[in-house]
């Protein structure tokens, strides 16, 4: 019972904070503006991210004991928030970003020795470690792993949708092994995200359309890898191995890396900003927003769902993992081929009013109409 009522509690906070802070977001100048990249209608206030970052830190603040570490853990967030906050006002360069998140995982590091060290048997010769280097391969995970969550933040609920999707499946896996109090805290992140994803995608109007900014998508990103460690690592109670992490952030995790690449091929910064992401080509597919936003949900969740059941069914890793190489190979060549697009036309091709068109046709009533509807067949081809 005390569970619910907290769960309510920070949903309606987080509510509260992304009304209040959304009236004051002009006059700090924490608003997105479109641009030839952001394709939107008018100033939208950046406060999503702050907003529900302070649900968090009110809930955590309030309810220490419920989380390893949670002063270490408030202070992380704060930083990223501010850090973000003063991007999203200023537009910093990439490398001060950058150079903080590093220090925030040295920070943690030191003060938690929480590492990504442990892999798991992923290539079926045994256990992997990776010893003197875990601590350079942490640093790059948490910054990975922020900037995953904050390049997919592209159109209307993708993030806050994707970060749910995350959240959840890790609570699920929390449950399977009756660890209930911090599956609880992953059901909090969710708590205070459902009221954002509200206001996002303009369901309670869209003159209350709030972003979540990089305040946000960097935080939600932190917790993420701060939640996997914690799942995965051995002298962190691991409860769940490894492998099954990357695919409960699969898809963001494979957008990021495959785009990089692209970038790095064509001889620009991989942090250079484009419109090459995932959302862009089914946009530009033809897919349409509400449609784009479906798809990679979805995806995502299939995602998920396939590592959830890995665990539960405890699926060799080795084929888990090779699994996900086979998946990120072909959602790369996919891409590279435009499936998109090709799948938008053929599902557009074989849609009701398409196939009636098409026995139009056939029909020896409309036989003198015929040129005219396979025209309009072919355009929507």
């Amino acid at each position: 019972m005390y569970m619910f009522i907290d769960l309510i509690f920070v949903f309606f906070f987080s509510l509260c904070m992304l009304y209040s802070l959304s009236k004051v977001a002009p006059a700090l100048g924490l608003v997105d503006t479109p641009n030839l990249r952001k394709q939107h209608q008018g100033r939208i206030p950046l406060v999503g991210g702050i907003s529900v970052s302070l649900a968090l830190l009110t809930y955590f603040i309030h309810s220490p004991n419920i989380l390893a570490h949670a002063d270490l853990f408030v202070l992380c967030i704060t930083v990223l928030v501010i850090l973000g906050a003063i991007d999203d006002r200023f537009d910093m360069p990439v490398a001060p970003r950058l150079l903080v998140q590093a220090g925030i995982t040295i920070l943690v590091i030191a003060n938690t020795h929480m590492q990504l060290d442990y892999v798991g048997n992923i290539f079926g010769f045994g256990d992997m470690h990776f010893g003197p280097l875990a601590p350079i391969i942490t640093i790059l995970a948490v910054i990975g792993a922020i900037n995953a969550f904050n390049m997919v933040d592209g159109i209307d609920g993708l993030l806050g949708g994707l970060a749910i999707i995350t959240f959840t499946g890790m609570a699920i896996v929390l449950n399977l092994h009756a660890l209930h109090n911090l599956a609880f805290v992953c059901l909090v992140v969710v708590a205070a995200l459902v009221p954002y994803v509200m206001f996002n995608l303009g369901i309670l109007g869209h003159k209350r359309k709030v972003f979540m900014g990089d305040a946000g998508s960097m935080m939600i990103g932190f917790v993420v890898i701060w939640f996997l460690l914690t799942m995965t690592q051995p002298d962190a109670s691991a409860t769940m191995r490894p492998v099954t992490a990357l695919w409960l952030i699969g898809l963001p995790l494979m957008d990021m890396t495959a785009i990089m690449f692209r970038r790095i091929k064509r001889g620009q910064s991989p942090f250079t900003p484009d419109r090459d992401h995932l959302h862009h080509i089914c946009l530009n597919a033809g897919i349409g927003k509400t449609g784009t936003l479906f798809v990679i949900c979805s995806l995502a969740a299939v995602f998920a769902c396939f590592g959830i059941i890995g665990e539960y069914i405890m699926l060799p890793e080795s084929i888990m993992f090779i699994s996900f190489l086979f998946t990120f190979a072909v959602y790369t060549y996919a891409l590279k081929k435009n499936w998109p697009h090709h799948i938008a036309q053929t599902v557009l091709n074989n849609s009701p009013s398409t196939l009636s068109s098409i026995r139009a046709v056939r029909s020896p009533s409309s036989t003198s109409s015929s040129s005219s509807v396979t025209d309009e067949v072919a355009k929507k081809g």
